[in-house]
């Protein structure tokens, strides 16, 4: 798709998109066309009953062909129930809604006219950026294993924004692209086949960022053995395929050595369950396992890219939990790069033992500000708050609480639950320092963020259970079916808000 910007004016045969709001009025160039077209705009609104009396409905519209003294084809007249409460969000789905009006018509030359179209609490240049934003995340499309390509297809549509303040927005839109170029590189990797991201190549992905600026190194099963990191390296096992441990730094803070701030990815590139082999029902969804991995590399690349103030740390613990003669049994006891040992009952709880080396590996090698790990961890958290949250976990409050306030502008929703040493108590096992999981069946994501914390020692930490929010079995107003990238715009606007330049 290709976006352009330029200053107001006319284009004969072009289809343009004007707004009103839900009273049916103008906003905006919208008013200047309409005294342009003697009026003609606002009689064909006039003149159609149901629109006039659809106040309730948002994102409605109405066409105009052929419009008196203009020269456009036609003019959409896209209505705006309360713009001026609108959110960031709101403007992203305005967005995704322009694009399916755009390509339910199949129109290829549009130009938006945005003038107008802001809120109470939101700046016109962010209001629209938000709403290209929404645009862009709307058109993706993963089409890269179709053997037949339709050469009747219709061009790639171009869309224009043409307004007074196009040089201000056109400047804006890097970071729109570095978001959005974030996000895909997100969804893309979660929805490759699991026989194509393996550990290894999801390694490769994270290291393609070194040509945006990004320092990436990657440490194999030779260098995690001699590190000791026992627990991360009992999950793959049973693979042919190698586990890795990838490393990215972005120092975009002027002082290089200030303290960074990590984000912990778990990249499970498939999860059978291992030997606690899980039911076929279901399993093929298991290729998502990686996606805290995935929106780990996926926030560097955004940062790289708009050149983030921050001094921040990426770090994916790779694995693929498989059966094979070599793979970890029920029972077996590990030892983890913090010398404590781990009794794992059982193997299909093994993200968090990939996350407890990654996490003890960054606090010792980077002494970071903050850590924030995510992972899809469990599937009780799915039970617990079901697809719309996420379930947010934190041993400092003021870390939650900025996450929770990025989740809130970016829709991407936290929801926290506690931590207590009742819990933690649930996880000490009879022969080793702890068990993976907890001896009764409740409290699942509880006892596994507990887990967790015992491989964080004072460091401001959240985690992140991103199990119900990675993967959507519906379509949403600015993402298809499948990868969300669930993480990405939140923890942007997260180091965004509170982390760059300070």
């Amino acid at each position: 798709m290709e976006i352009q910007f330029s200053n107001l004016k006319q284009e004969k045969g072009a289809i343009a998109i004007i707004f009103c709001d839900q009273n049916s009025r103008l906003i905006g160039y919208g008013k200047r066309l309409d005294q342009l077209s003697k009026k003609h705009l606002s009689n064909t609104i006039k003149s159609d009953d149901s629109f006039m009396k659809r106040k309730s409905k948002n994102f409605d519209y109405i066409m105009v062909h052929n419009p008196h003294n203009l020269s456009f084809s036609k003019i959409y007249v896209f209505k705006l129930k309360n713009i001026k409460n609108y959110s960031n969000r709101d403007f992203q789905i305005l967005g995704g809604n322009l694009l399916s009006l755009i390509k339910f018509y199949k129109e290829y030359n549009v130009i938006i006219y945005p003038d107008g179209v802001k809120a109470s609490k939101v700046s016109f240049i962010n209001s629209i950026s938000e709403m290209l934003l929404g645009l862009l995340l709307a058109s993706y499309k993963f089409t890269k294993y179709f053997s037949k390509v339709d050469n009747k297809r219709k061009k790639i549509s171009k869309i224009k924004i043409y307004t007074n303040q196009f040089s201000r927005l056109e400047k804006n839109y890097e970071t729109v692209k570095a978001i959005h170029e974030g996000v895909t590189m997100t969804r893309n990797l979660v929805t490759e086949p699991p026989n194509v991201m393996t550990p290894p190549e999801l390694a490769k992905n994270a290291a393609s960022l070194e040509k945006i600026g990004v320092k990436v190194s990657v440490l194999g099963e030779k260098e995690m053995t001699k590190l000791g990191m026992g627990s991360l390296l009992s999950v793959g096992r049973g693979s042919e395929h190698e586990s890795k441990l990838a490393i990215m730094e972005w120092k975009g803070h002027k002082n290089k050595k200030k303290k960074p701030i990590a984000f912990i990815g778990k990249g499970v590139s498939f999860d059978t369950g291992g030997v606690s082999l899980k039911p076929a029902g279901g399993m093929e969804e298991m290729k998502y396992d990686m996606g805290g991995s995935g929106v780990v590399i996926g926030l560097m690349k955004t940062l790289a890219l708009r050149k983030a103030k921050a001094n921040v740390i990426g770090v994916v613990g790779l694995v693929e939990n498989h059966i094979g003669n070599m793979a970890t049994r029920p029972s077996d006891v590990v030892k983890s790069y913090s010398g404590q040992t781990i009794e794992v009952l059982n193997t299909d709880a093994e993200g968090r033992l990939v996350l407890a080396d990654a996490l003890w590996y960054t606090q010792e090698k980077y002494k970071p500000e903050l850590m924030v790990d995510l992972a899809t961890l469990t599937g009780a958290i799915i039970i617990a708050i079901g697809n719309e949250y996420a379930g947010l976990f934190s041993n400092n409050d003021k870390l939650s609480k900025q996450l929770e306030d990025a989740g809130k502008i970016e829709d991407e929703k936290l929801w926290r639950f506690p931590l207590h040493d009742k819990f933690d108590k649930m996880i000490n096992s009879p022969i080793a320092d702890m068990q993976n999981i907890s001896s009764g069946r409740g409290a699942g994501s509880i006892t596994a963020a507990q887990f967790l914390q015992r491989f964080v020692n004072k460091v401001p930490w959240a985690h992140l259970d991103i199990a119900g929010t990675t993967w959507s079995k519906t379509k949403l107003p600015t993402s298809p079916k499948g990868a969300t990238a669930f993480g990405v715009k939140l923890l942007n606007k997260f180091v965004s808000k509170y982390h760059e330049g300070k």
